[in-house]
C-alpha cells in the first residue's frame, strides 16, 4: 500500500467520519486504490454523502454533473488531488 499523505489522510478521516464506516479506519484506505467497486464497497449514495462532506469541510461544490467524476473519485489519490486544487483558501 502506497503511503498517504497528510492531505489525503485528512480527506480519508473525513470519508470514514461521514460514512459511519465500523471496519475501516483512515489509514487503512489505499490512496491508489479504487473507491467505489473496491474493498470500501462504496456507491453511489456515498458518492454524494462525500461530495456533501467535501462541500461544507473544504468550500468548494462537488457538482454531480461533472463529467470528471469517474476520475475524480477514482481513488483517494484523484480525491485528494481534485480538493487540493479547488479548495477555498
Amino acid at each position: 500500500m502506497a503511503e498517504q499523505t497528510t492531505a489525503q489522510h485528512e480527506l480519508a478521516s473525513l470519508v470514514v467520519e461521514c460514512l459511519n464506516l465500523e471496519s475501516v479506519t483512515a489509514d487503512q484506505i489505499d490512496p491508489d486504490a479504487p473507491l467505489f467497486g473496491g474493498e470500501l464497497g462504496l456507491d453511489s449514495i456515498d458518492a454524494l454523502e462525500i461530495a456533501l462532506a467535501v462541500s461544507k469541510r473544504y468550500g468548494f461544490q462537488l457538482r454531480s454533473d461533472n463529467p470528471e467524476n469517474r476520475q475524480i473519485f477514482a481513488s483517494l489519490r484523484n480525491l485528494s488531488e481534485h480538493v487540493e486544487q479547488n479548495r477555498a483558501s
